[in-house]
């Protein structure tokens, strides 16, 4: 059972960690939340989540807009995108705790390398794999359309011979807020089968600017998707990682169930953010080839977004 007193310090707190950092406080955590633009906005009104699954549910959190202002955390929950991985290092650093656990619930691979050497010794690094439909609908408020599993693995740290053990704890912290979550034995490989669903629709969803429910319904979009996730298949078989038979397929028909949903990162478009694309595309297109393998409609993929990415942000 996992003990309610432990200290979890939200950074980022936008759909991810909101909506993760809601529910552990429902479930009696001390959570703390690091904002920047909403901060004030949270910090007069708190957090509301409208959840198809969980209902209305509106707190009071405990907000800061400076890592300095924070208690030393025992758990950090990386919510922000890793284009801002950089940037927070020393607010996650700061808000530590000893033997603090990190875990980044962000998409991609090669997320937890970039970190890594900005974290101390004794600091533990745990990828989080999220399955969910979730987007920010204004400051404050965040829409949970469907699914919520959140899956772990542990990347570095003292512990790497009990990595699972930590792993583990941080499943059932999860799993005590009504989460499903699971323990990963072979982070690079969780990393690998979620960009099975991420390479094709978050892609496509900027480019097409489509989202998910007309991309199934068109015969060529639906065509393109699959010859996408075939492709991150290959990919993860070059670089070692042999995913499971028909997880592909398995994807598509979970989406083709799904209420129709905005990717992550047409939302970061449509707000000029930058696009994700170092981790969710370059990283793994550069992996494939070092392993002999080309990847032509990622590749295609990649380079029209970076171009819209460019063009959209000096605008």
């Amino acid at each position: 059972m996992q003990v309610r007193n432990t200290r979890i310090g939200i950074i980022g707190s936008g759909a991810i960690g909101g909506f993760y950092g809601l529910m552990l406080a429902r479930a009696g955590f001390d959570v703390h939340f690091l904002l920047r633009s909403e901060y004030a906005a949270v910090r007069e009104h708190g957090l509301t989540l409208d959840s198809a699954l969980h209902g209305q549910l509106h707190q009071q959190v405990q907000a800061y807009a400076s890592a300095a202002d924070m208690p030393p955390c025992d758990w950090l929950l990386v919510g922000a995108k890793a284009t801002s991985n950089a940037e927070l290092a020393p607010s996650i650093v700061q808000a530590a705790a000893p033997g603090a656990k990190v875990v980044l619930l962000q998409n991609g691979l090669g997320v937890e390398e970039q970190l890594r050497p900005a974290l101390r010794p004794d600091m533990h690094l745990l990828g989080g794999l999220c399955f969910i439909c979730v987007n920010r609908e204004r400051p404050g408020v965040i829409r949970h359309q469907a699914l919520g599993a959140v899956n772990l693995g542990y990347h570095s740290g003292p512990a790497q011979d009990a990595g699972l053990a930590v792993v583990e704890e941080g499943a059932e912290l999860f799993r005590a807020a009504g989460i499903d979550s699971q323990a990963m034995l072979d982070l690079n490989q969780a990393r690998w089968q979620k960009l099975v669903w991420n390479v094709p629709y978050n892609g496509l969803s900027v480019l097409l600017k489509a989202s998910t429910t007309p991309l199934m319904s068109d015969p060529d979009s639906r065509v393109l998707i699959q010859a996408l996730m075939a492709e991150v298949v290959e990919g993860a078989r070059a670089c070692g990682q042999v995913l499971p038979d028909g997880y592909a397929e398995h994807l598509f028909r979970v989406t083709e169930q799904m209420p129709d949903y905005w990717p992550s990162m047409y939302h970061d478009h449509a707000a000029q953010r930058p696009l994700e694309l170092q981790a969710i595309y370059a990283e793994p297109l550069a992996r494939a080839h070092a392993a002999g393998c080309r990847l032509p409609r990622i590749e295609a993929l990649h380079q029209a977004l970076a171009f819209i990415d460019r063009r959209n942000r000096q605008a």
